[in-house]
């Protein structure tokens, strides 16, 4: 008898940071492991998404976006990154940014080529090469006192003929790692002497935290000189605008690669909602005090909670940018980072996610774990009065 399901299907695991998520439901713990706020999305934007309804934008729109969403989309971009986009020929719109990235992966990619990841990932990064018949290669980012780094010689030997492309997620996810100027450009060359392309995941961009001796900045790779034709800008709106449920996403790429992306897209989707895509369309005229706020309101949160950490015994650094905190847990004299995390959510109530699920090669990360800070003050203050718990002696 055949087997029923494919082998790339076997290559995959469950979702370990949706599993938390039930199982934070399950024991009613705190949840600071999925990246989704707990407070309510911005009062304006839901009603421009209700108004929308109410008008009746509720059948099929354009497969790759309703134009106006993909005018503001351009209009934005130009606004923050000074980048000229066509909204007719270079932009899709996408179920999120998930199926922004595979369906990138699947326009572009071919059997046997290869795919670059910053490890720890992003756990969808690693199916997504997976999916697309690529071989995926690792690269480590290493924590030190002042952050997370990568090797330039590491990354450099990573590259060869077989490199289709590297997958950047800038703000970084799970590790709050910025990317600098310098570090970009060393990639952009890479790129550049080995013909390869650049998956940048930015769904982060506006939330990047600024301390007194350093000023960070969010450098996209498409404005470096040489890479617009090559890079694939994959973005949404769930995580600026606190809408993850919409799974409205976006990708900016030249004509040539949006052409084949929107075909693989239509395929997979067909199309994003139409009357949240006229809210996304509002969204993206919000003035720039919009994202201030945002930055401010995040960095605070960061302030509030990362010290909390630290007092309980947990080793990291404070995030550069987006809403998580990679953290060592050897200080607690768990086996690994599981039994930690079970422990944690049974016994003191708090929900977050194995730092191996990050990780191809798991024993880097058995012993961290990755809270997510994206909630309401009162949340964090209840997590911080439970975790009191853990301190050490």
């Amino acid at each position: 008898m055949k087997r029923k399901v494919s082998e790339k299907s076997l290559l995959l695991t469950e979702s370990v940071i949706r599993e938390m998520s039930r199982e934070a439901t399950r024991y009613g713990a705190i949840n600071l492991g999925q990246g989704f706020p707990d407070f309510p999305a911005p009062e304006d934007i839901k009603q421009k998404a209700m108004q929308a309804i109410e008008k009746d934008y509720n059948q099929y729109a354009v497969t790759w976006g309703v134009k106006e969403f993909r005018d503001r989309i351009a209009e934005k971009t130009k606004r923050f990154l000074n980048l000229d986009v066509d909204p007719e020929s270079e932009i899709t719109v996408t179920c999120g940014s998930t199926e922004g990235m595979i369906a990138a992966m699947l326009a572009c990619v071919d059997k046997g080529e290869e795919v670059i990841l910053f490890e720890p990932f992003y756990e969808n990064y690693a199916p997504d090469a997976i999916l697309s018949d690529a071989k995926p290669v690792y690269v480590p980012l290493y924590q030190t006192e002042t952050g997370w780094h990568f090797d330039k010689e590491e990354l450099k030997a990573a590259f060869n003929k077989k490199t289709k492309a590297i997958i950047i997620c800038n703000p970084n996810n799970p590790t709050g790692k910025v990317f600098t100027l310098e570090e970009m450009k060393f990639i952009a060359e890479l790129c550049q002497e080995y013909d390869a392309l650049c998956f940048t995941d930015e769904i982060y961009e506006h939330i990047i935290y600024q301390d007194n001796d350093v000023k960070r900045q969010h450098v996209c790779m498409a404005t470096i000189e040489g890479m617009k034709e090559r890079t694939v800008v994959v973005n949404s709106l769930s995580k600026t605008y606190s809408v993850t449920g919409w799974r409205v996403g976006y990708v900016i790429a030249p004509a040539d690669i949006t052409t084949a992306i929107r075909k693989v897209h239509d395929f997979l989707t067909v199309g994003a909602p139409n009357c949240l895509q006229h809210a996304g369309a509002y969204a993206m005229q919000l003035p720039n005090s919009y994202y201030e706020q945002l930055q401010a309101e995040y960095q605070r949160k960061r302030d509030f909670f990362v010290p909390v950490l630290k007092s309980v015994g947990f080793k990291c650094n404070y995030p550069e940018g987006a809403y998580y905190v990679m953290t060592d847990i050897s200080n607690f004299g768990f086996e690994d980072d599981f039994a930690f995390t079970k422990f944690l959510i049974k016994e003191i109530g708090v929900a977050v996610v194995p730092g191996s699920s990050f990780y191809q090669n798991k024993i880097l990360g058995k012993q961290q774990v990755r809270f997510c800070f994206c909630k309401r003050d009162e949340t964090l203050q209840e997590a911080a009065e439970r975790l009191q718990k853990l301190k050490l002696k």
